[in-house]
């Protein structure tokens, strides 16, 4: 179930408790949001948003699809999604991709190797969650020693589903991933090309 957290019109939060309450009482399995920060109308960020639905909900799950991981720091994002498992009681999801053109832009972020440095992330959100120190020495990324400050509640980490498009994206997914999430702003033939044979 879409969470309302993405408006042209402002949001009201009553609005956004009455449909996570109802989307649980219905027996929805999760509710998601999109990462939206530079957009033309009202949009939440959506850790907060997801936080604030966990808060007034017990069981129903809570998952961002997609944040664009390249540009975000992996360090931010484990400790994130690991602190919305933490509150949640174990219900977070976190889908990833790579995002499009606009994104690097807007975060001033390189294009160059964004494919290399997704995998990094991802193997590197991983190991936060996973093990008590980590050193990490890939091509772009690397950290010595570091212990993440807020551990997840769901073992061994909060399920990572991919947001791809693209046949070379899907076999990253099936690698890499937990799950797979392939059809959002797709026209059908988009969603069906998009799964190789």
């Amino acid at each position: 179930m879409s969470l309302p957290h993405r408006s042209p019109d402002p949001l009201a939060l009553t609005t956004i408790g009455a449909v996570a309450r109802r989307a649980e009482e219905l027996g929805f399995r999760d509710l998601w949001v999109t990462e939206n920060t530079v957009d033309e109308g009202t949009c939440l960020d959506p850790v907060v948003a997801l936080t604030y639905a966990a808060s007034i909900t017990k069981r129903i799950g809570v998952g961002a699809a997609v944040i664009v991981l390249p540009v975000h720091h992996p360090l931010t994002v484990a400790n994130q999604w690991a602190t919305l498992d933490f509150v949640s009681g174990g219900r977070a999801l976190l889908a990833v991709g790579l995002g499009r053109a606009h994104h690097y832009r807007d975060f001033q972020v390189p294009v160059a190797q964004r494919v290399r440095r997704f995998r990094e992330e991802v193997e590197l959100l991983k190991a936060l969650w996973t093990e008590d120190k980590v050193t990490y020495r890939g091509q772009i990324l690397q950290v010595e020693n570091v212990r993440l400050a807020t551990r997840p509640v769901r073992k061994p980490h909060p399920p990572i589903w991919m947001g791809v498009g693209h046949p070379d994206a899907l076999r990253r997914a099936a690698a890499l991933a937990d799950g797979w999430m392939g059809s959002g702003g797709s026209s059908v033939a988009e969603f069906k090309a998009s799964v190789p044979s």
